[in-house]
């Protein structure tokens, strides 16, 4: 993107400005360092406040952990269906308490993989969802748990006006290729850097 949100292309595919600009969007949020679940769930604010019906699928931590955005997110979807204020917020847990630093497969928590990706599919087929936050989702394309090409494919044929955000690292090719935004995030520094461990309000 150039200065002040004008676009460096204009593409020849018969689009008004309006229909190019209105179309939904696969997202990516990848790379070693901190924030790409963090701002997947700026997007999920965005959402709830445009009265999109939100999902949340949380592939890999563990699901003993609440994350602060869970809390405040399901906080949300209880204020819109007690006032109809923002919109529908859901929050699964599709491990069985895995983490990402559990490198090798495990039957169970691969088939809990995928029977989670199978839920996403049906709820992609039912347009459930405006906003579909698939959390630390690349892990379980990286494991083998879920085809990447299976993957591809359901996004490039959902229906109706759903965007989708994936985050995760290493972030497979194909997923790469398919999406319509990528961001990288790339450490810079960072408090551990300095022996600093997570901290409340910042890490959780």
């Amino acid at each position: 993107m150039a200065p002040q949100g004008k676009v460096t292309t204009v593409p020849d595919d018969g689009l008004t400005t309006r229909a190019r600009r209105n179309r939904p969007l696969v997202l990516v949020h990848t790379g070693d360092m901190k924030g790409k679940s963090t701002a997947a769930f700026g997007l999920a604010l965005r959402a709830w406040n445009q009265g999109w019906p939100v999902g949340v699928f949380q592939f890999v931590k563990s699901a003993k952990w609440k994350v602060g955005e869970e809390n405040a997110l399901r906080a949300l979807g209880r204020l819109h269906a007690q006032t109809g204020e923002g919109a529908p917020v859901d929050w699964f847990k599709m491990g069985s308490g895995w983490s990402w630093t559990q490198r090798g497969p495990d039957d169970d928590h691969a088939a809990a993989a995928a029977e989670g990706w199978e839920r996403i599919k049906a709820d992609l087929a039912a347009e459930t969802y405006r906003l579909l936050v698939l959390d630390e989702f690349t892990y379980v394309i990286e494991w083998g748990w879920v085809d990447v090409e299976d993957v591809v494919a359901t996004l490039a044929a959902r229906p109706g006006f759903q965007h989708v955000v994936i985050t995760g690292r290493r972030a497979h090719p194909r997923l790469v290729e398919a999406a319509d935004l990528v961001v990288e995030m790339t450490k810079v520094k960072h408090p551990m850097d300095a022996g600093q461990k997570g901290q409340r309000g910042i890490e959780w």
